[in-house]
């Protein structure tokens, strides 16, 4: 079966995504589309000519939204990160721009006849989310956001370099909004085997910093070169390659809970299907109204976003 991804938006993010799309043989048609046109081309041709040094092959078509109609994922990360660049560290300065901008892709995908699984990057996250889902009309369960999938592989980051270890032994989740109001849920981490409450009273491990690192992780990327790109179209690219592979994993991805009414992150398996099975997550207390609160502010700025 080919595999087919499109991806939107072909600015820092976006071309990483593609590149390492491409280096890696992830898909067998590649679309790429821009409003800028020369750049996209370029890109293309720039992937082209790396072909004959890589073991794979991949065929690419540029700005044809029609080319999307058999897709298996598209991922949106068009945005304009220069918007980013404010005093406050505020994902939601983009929403002006990204909210309209998403208002004209999703039609265009929606007229393309597309029905696979939207992955979105595009910032802020949870709401350009919620816009892909109403205005394509695709189930809920196939309009994904990338979500805290990066925020806890921050949090696994901090942890791990505190333990000198590899991150990837670090299990747990930050949860809710791609954004400010997130927060690690310490009650979901465990490392070498055991909860971290235990291991942090033992090693002197400061949860507060930690969970600050990884809140601030993103600013602190895009404070030294004014972008981000490795971390999270890695993110993006795993969990198209986890739909298309239908690899029913456990991710803390931006999809909709019916009972928070929105759009944000928290443990679900993703599969072929888009959203498999939502889990559903033993939160303290506390967990459960930050978890709340981070709800809250979404629903309130989509509400915003529509009717701007």
């Amino acid at each position: 079966m080919t595999r087919k991804i499109g991806v939107i938006g072909m600015g820092h993010v976006g071309s990483t995504a593609a590149h390492y799309i491409v280096a890696n043989g992830f898909a067998d048609d590649l679309v790429l589309i821009d409003i800028n046109e020369d750049k996209v081309n370029a890109d293309a041709i720039d992937f082209e000519d790396a072909m004959s040094n890589l073991p794979v092959h991949t065929n690419i078509t540029v700005n044809d939204y029609s080319a999307l109609k058999d897709a298996d994922v598209i991922i949106s990360a068009l945005g304009n990160i220069k918007l980013q660049d404010n005093p406050n560290d505020d994902r939601f300065a983009e929403l002006p721009f990204t909210s309209k901008a998403v208002k004209s892709v999703a039609q265009k995908i929606k007229d393309s006849g597309f029905n696979g699984v939207i992955v979105a990057i595009t910032n802020p996250v949870d709401v350009i989310t919620s816009i892909y889902q109403q205005i394509t009309g695709l189930p809920k369960k196939h309009v994904i956001g990338t979500g805290t999938l990066l925020d806890s592989s921050r949090m696994k980051r901090a942890v791990a370099k505190k333990l000198n270890l590899d991150p990837r032994s670090v299990t747990g989740f930050n949860l809710g909004e791609h954004g400010n109001s997130q927060f690690t849920a310490w009650s979901t981490v465990c490392v070498l085997s055991r909860p971290i409450t235990e291991v942090a009273e033992e090693r002197g491990l400061d949860l507060n910093a930690l969970d600050k690192t990884a809140r601030e992780g993103g600013f602190n990327v895009f404070h030294g070169k004014k972008y981000t790109n490795y971390g999270v179209a890695t993110a993006a690219v795993r969990l198209a390659n986890t739909v298309m592979s239908d690899a029913h994993t456990e991710l803390a991805v931006s999809n909709y809970r019916e009972e928070l009414g929105t759009y944000l992150s928290y443990p679900a398996v993703v599969g072929r299907d888009g959203i498999i099975e939502q889990v559903e997550l033993r939160l303290t207390d506390e967990e459960k109204k930050k978890l709340q609160i981070s709800a809250d502010y979404i629903k309130t700025k989509f509400k915003e976003s529509m009717e701007g």
